[in-house]
């Protein structure tokens, strides 16, 4: 097992590693739409929001290697269900022609007020 950092500024101040690559597969922590550097939620709809926490993964895929075409699945959290067109729009501009399987969760709240949270899991060679 091998843990993935990325080169953020006290971010990660939970007991976890934003990354974990096992058995060829890299599972990808929740990745709120918080920036990294900033600590600051984005700004604006849940389409502002989706933009950041994607970011917020690619961030974790480059660190171990890897590029967004190797996502296999993500799992979406959203604090209102009335986003799912909003973040869908986004997602399928992020990933272009490259489908990975995915669920979309619906959420009472989460952590600082962000609006996505997503998590993923990607092949590594």
């Amino acid at each position: 097992m091998k843990q993935i950092f990325v080169d953020a500024k006290g971010v990660n101040k939970g007991h976890y590693a934003p990354g974990v690559i096992s058995n060829g597969m890299l599972y990808i922590s929740g990745q709120l739409s918080l920036d990294l550097d900033t600590r600051e939620v984005a700004v604006g709809g849940p389409d502002k929001h989706m933009e950041q926490a994607l970011c917020n993964v690619e961030r974790v895929l480059k660190a171990a290697g890897l590029t967004k075409e190797k996502v296999v699945q993500c799992r979406i959290y959203i604090a209102d269900v009335s986003y799912w067109d909003a973040i869908n729009e986004v997602y399928a501009k992020f990933f272009g022609e490259h489908m990975p399987a995915r669920i979309v969760v619906p959420v009472p709240s989460l952590h600082f007020g962000c609006l996505v949270e997503i998590e993923a899991v990607a092949e590594v060679e």
